[in-house]
């Protein structure tokens, strides 16, 4: 097997099989949401009064539910903004991780919700944490799924741009390898590679970004890839 033909095939089967940071997450179902009381039933319905409520008797503002979501999880899941900054107020730790270790920031980046990671991150909640079973970001979540606006935001929160994953990927290749090679994945790896983001990381089989953005054909991104290497 080639070289192009090894790069794709490793691709392909990722892609089958669901790997990277940005697999898909686990919102509370709307019968999970039917069952849940207390902080959590008040964050997913954005109940200020109730949250105000069960903050001033004491309840457990951190409480999980069975996936080891926490009232923060399931308010940024829900997209009310208003709870989360009302659960924060009342001590809800914006960095705690659910179940399949995702935080609110992740969560939010692989929604696209770029409003609500804004709040999030000016309440204080960090872009550097380690997330997913994959022991990726949400910056290589986000870059593989090519929410530009995101990647952006994260950039400019101080996510680390080099960290590497369990698969061997970095932000920069996943917005290729499991990217479409369209605009909104080269417009973030414009961003990654403005805030100094290394182009010599190579995947496990010693494969560079530009190797790879070479094996899916994607012209646009080579040519990214080749002038900012010139530079």
């Amino acid at each position: 097997m080639g070289i192009r033909s090894g790069i794709l095939a490793a691709i392909l089967l990722a892609g089958a099989l669901g790997w990277s940071d940005a697999r898909p997450q686990v919102p509370p179902s709307a019968a999970e949401a039917a069952r849940y009381g207390g902080f959590h039933a008040a964050a997913y319905k954005g109940d200020l009064q109730a949250i105000g409520k069960l903050a001033t008797a004491g309840a457990d503002v951190n409480a999980r539910d069975r996936h080891g979501r926490t009232p923060l999880h399931v308010a940024t899941f829900a997209r009310q903004r208003a709870a989360i900054q009302a659960l924060v107020k009342a001590g809800g730790d914006l960095h705690r991780l659910e179940n399949d270790r995702y935080d609110c920031v992740t969560i939010a980046a692989v929604a696209d919700d770029e409003e609500t990671l804004r709040l999030l991150l000016s309440l204080g909640a960090s872009a550097r944490l380690v997330t997913s079973r994959y022991d990726g970001t949400a910056l290589i979540a986000a870059a593989h799924l090519g929410h530009a606006g995101i990647v952006k935001q994260l950039v400019d929160a101080g996510a680390p741009l080099d960290h590497v994953n369990n698969l061997h990927w970095t932000a920069v290749i996943e917005a290729i390898v499991l990217g479409d090679g369209g605009p909104r994945h080269q417009e973030s790896l414009r961003t990654l590679i403005r805030a100094g983001a290394s182009l010599r990381l190579a995947d496990r089989q010693g494969n560079t970004p530009l190797a790879l953005a070479r094996a899916r054909g994607y012209r646009e991104m080579v040519q990214i890839l080749e002038e900012a290497a010139a530079r």
